[in-house]
Parts: C-alpha cells; structure tokens; sequence
C-alpha cells in the first residue's frame, strides 16, 4: 500500500517568512518532463537542504509556464539552504535534464508575509503517494485551482496597501466565495543567494486564492464585479500597470491547493 510522502517539520509548515514566486518558461512541449523531474527528484533534496517546497503548478493559460514557490525561515537560512542544495548531489545529478527543458528561470519574486497571519498555513497538508512502477503520477483528479495575482504599486507603498487589503477587500473577497491562501509583499533584502537573480526594484503586492474549480473562480469574479465596494477599492488603488493574474493548476506533489 502507497502512502503520502513525509511533509517539512511544521514549524516551516506554518509560515514561511521569506518566500520565492518562481515561473519558468519552457521549452514548447517539455513541461511535463519537468514536473516529472522536478516531484521525483526535487522535492526531497530541496527539504533535505532545509527548504519548504509550497507549492508546484501547470499554468491554465500558458502551456509552457512552470510556476512554483518555496520558502525559507530567514535570509541567511535561505542563503544556506540554496548553497546546500545546489552545490549538492541532487542537484548535479538531475541539473542538466531539468535545465535542458527551460529556456528562462529568473522570473524570481522575493517576497515576505503581507500581515503576520498572512503567511501560507501548510499544517495537514499531506503529498500523494509517487507510483511505484516509476511513471509520473496523473493530476487529472485534482480540480481545484490556485489563483496568484500579482498588483504592482508605487515604491514604498506594500505596507499602507497591505493594511488595507486586510481590512477592505478580504471579508468581499471571502463573501464571495474565495479563500485567501496567502499574501505577500516584497522582500527588499538583498539577494542572500546571487548565483539565482530575482527581479530587482519590484514594488508588489500578491494575494494567493484558492478555489474548488476554474467554474467557481468564475462565480467568484462575477460576484467582485458586481460588488460596488470591490470596484471603489481598486479604483482608489495606483497601480503602477496591469495586475498579472496567473491561474494554476497543483501538481500530485504541491501542498498548496
């Protein structure tokens, strides 16, 4: 009998203060080898360095995009984690078939909890078993769906917007039917880990949404759209430009579903 594959310790389960929006393109037709590669191979030697996978997705709406997020306690255990698992064996012996499906990997946000509770709470979050005949497991069974939207603002302006998205959009978001996952604004620390880029001088603020269905998210933002206190919210919002609103689907191995 197959039974869930083990988890992080639950004090990283809780809350990951220094967390990683990581969407790599690939190369047309490759995505699922990378999956394959990445919830084989990947999971258990990042965790093993002292790395919280959180989550992994298929995106809905670009076939070639793998988008996936991890966390760390702090800056400098990120800097130890990262040397640990790249200067490592399971890293150099799966390295050259993972690089060879992507043609970019430093789309890479840094990111922090937008409010102390607002960091993702993983507890009783359990993997589904691998195969044992070594296939890649079928995903087709899972039919909820993550949503990340990515709201850039103004320099210096995440910390009033986070406030205010608590107090303001989440009981309309909740009302109308999605869960607040997480959210997060931007992690301004410098890169403890330079040997991978993050997008630098980023101003944002990410809600991370949970829904039961692509049909539900589609309730949901017929619902927000309808509401007259969600459209003054984001009227009154300065955006610097357009929201990027990616929906996904979890792999068997993401936690974050």
């Amino acid at each position: 009998m197959t039974v869930p594959r083990n988890v992080p310790a639950m004090a990283s389960l809780l809350a990951s203060p220094v967390v990683e929006l990581r969407q790599y393109t690939l190369k047309p037709g490759r995505r699922e080898t990378l999956i394959d590669i990445f919830d084989r191979r990947f999971i258990d030697g990042q965790e093993d360095a002292g790395i919280t996978i959180i989550g992994q997705f298929r995106d809905f709406d670009r076939p070639d995009m793998f988008v996936w997020l991890r966390g760390f306690d702090d800056m400098e255990a990120r800097k130890e984690a990262l040397t640990a698992f790249y200067d490592g064996p399971v890293w150099t012996a799966h390295r050259d078939a993972a690089n060879a499906t992507m043609i970019d990997s430093d789309d890479v946000l840094l990111l922090k909890p937008a409010w102390p509770a607002a960091g993702f709470d993983l507890s009783g979050s359990l993997r589904d078993a691998l195969p044992a005949d070594g296939k890649p497991s079928a995903d087709n069974h899972l039919t909820g769906i993550v949503v990340i939207q990515i709201h850039h603002l103004r320099p210096d302006a995440e910390a009033d917007f986070a406030g205010d998205f608590e107090t303001d959009v989440v009981p309309i978001l909740t009302a109308a039917g999605g869960r607040l996952l997480g959210a997060f604004i931007t992690e301004h620390a410098e890169n403890s880990f330079p040997r991978l880029p993050v997008r630098l001088g980023e101003n944002v603020f990410i809600a991370v949404t949970g829904f039961d269905s692509l049909e539900a998210h589609g309730r949901h933002e017929a619902a927000l759209a309808a509401s007259p206190r969600w459209q003054l919210f984001w009227q009154a919002a300065d955006m610097t430009r357009p929201t990027e609103t990616l929906r996904l689907s979890p792999t068997s191995q993401s936690l974050l579903r």
